[in-house]
């Protein structure tokens, strides 16, 4: 349904009340509760008066918002007052625009950039926090993030090449950002919440980082603190269960068309772990433990040595399935996941997306991989890791390679 003109002054009314309360409760100067939504409510007037008369009007209404904003700051300058930052100078100029484009008919838009203005300005002091808790080394991971995602990704080729037709140097690259992307979030969460967090935060963001490098650094450190094997083992088993979630994220990702058909049984899996972790926190009454310090997953080196890793999987798979038969797949996905999930779980959804796997075999091999993950963690444990570490997780472990098996052969389909 259209919506006439007066709707649209209506919202952009509620938009500027938005923004002018945030501002009111911080007790800007500049504009607050009733300068606000006159100015949204201008913006969308000029927007309406625009469409008749020309486009003209809606900059003349901008170029006298502005003006009225250095008019208001000259004056408190010469009031001896000055206002640092133009922090509500640039929200009055950005709310104008969302007035003009609830005027033009964007009232979607409109109300995403209001939204975003309203955040921005009522977690200033949790965004400077952000980043005061940044360090070189963070801050040099997401520019490396920002090269992975939007200066290489877009020069890719998205095109087939290769044996099989199985290497789209593009969406190979998309799956690194992808990963790197996930890695990264929870890096950023971690270093947030730093060594406030308890057990089961920390499981859980070690699943989202790296399984694997989280089940060492737990069993390295039960060798000096012995005391903290019962929380080390809600870790370690939480932070496997988190990849369940991982690779159920990733399928729906790279493969939502046949997510329906791989999803029942390695969620059917994630349950299973999900028990496993319940009954590890109930025995260990929910202490807490100091995740130990990490870096910055983000490097150039490790996304060209993941996509390198990634694209020799798809050729590994492929060549398996048609020289090797069934059998070769499976030596392929236990190989891979000893150490990692992600690759395989990756290549095996994309081959599984172009019609080259049957989706009944590329959940097993994708369970394969994640019980061989599971067998490479518990033998690190049992190496690394402090003996009573190792008999808090045995008895789940083994329940959980148990029924990992028993999915795989009973499952139907």
């Amino acid at each position: 349904m259209a919506l006439s003109p007066l709707h649209h002054i209506l919202i952009a009314l509620g938009l500027g009340l938005l923004v002018g309360v945030v501002r009111e409760h911080a007790r800007s100067r500049t504009a607050g509760i009733r300068t606000f939504p006159l100015i949204t409510v201008l913006g969308a007037a000029a927007a309406h008066l625009g469409d008749r008369f020309g486009g003209w009007i809606v900059v003349a209404g901008l170029l006298a918002v502005g003006a009225m904003v250095v008019m208001g700051n000259v004056a408190r300058i010469k009031e001896g007052d000055p206002s640092p930052g133009i922090t509500s100078e640039i929200a009055t100029l950005v709310m104008y625009t969302a007035g003009s484009l609830v005027g033009s008919g964007l009232v979607v838009e409109a109300i995403v950039l209001s939204g975003a203005v309203s955040v921005l300005l009522h977690f200033k002091a949790r965004l400077h926090g952000l980043v005061a808790a940044i360090g070189e080394a963070d801050l040099r991971a997401m520019m490396q993030f920002v090269l992975l995602a939007l200066v290489i990704l877009p020069l890719l080729p998205d095109e087939s090449f290769g044996p099989y037709r199985v290497l789209n140097p593009f969406r190979i690259w998309l799956i690194v950002v992808l990963i790197v992307g996930i890695s990264l979030s929870a890096y950023v969460a971690y270093k947030l919440l730093g060594a406030r967090v308890g057990a089961v935060l920390a499981g859980a963001l070690g699943g989202l980082i790296s399984s694997t490098a989280t089940t060492v650094s737990v069993a390295r450190r039960t060798r000096e603190v012995v005391a903290e094997s019962a929380a080390g083992a809600v870790v370690v088993i939480l932070a496997s269960t988190v990849v369940f979630g991982r690779v159920l994220l990733e399928v729906a990702v790279v493969a939502p068309g046949v997510f329906p058909d791989v999803a029942p049984p390695l969620a059917a899996m994630g349950l299973v772990m999900v028990g496993a972790s319940a009954a590890s926190y109930w025995r260990a009454r929910g202490e807490l433990v100091t995740p130990p310090e990490g870096s910055a997953p983000t490097s150039l080196l490790g996304a060209i040595l993941f996509g390198a890793l990634y694209a020799a999987i798809l050729l590994a798979v492929a060549f398996a399935k048609d020289r090797l038969g069934v059998g070769g797949l499976y030596v392929v996905a236990a190989l891979s996941g000893l150490t990692d999930m992600d690759a395989i779980t990756l290549s095996t959804a994309e081959l599984v997306r172009v019609g080259q796997l049957p989706a009944r075999e590329g959940w097993r091999l994708i369970l394969v991989g994640g019980l061989a993950n599971l067998l490479f963690k518990g033998g690190a444990v049992a190496t690394l890791g402090h003996p009573r570490l190792l008999r808090r997780i045995a008895v789940p472990w083994a329940v959980a390679l148990v029924l990992g098996a028993a999915i795989i052969a009973v499952w139907p389909g």
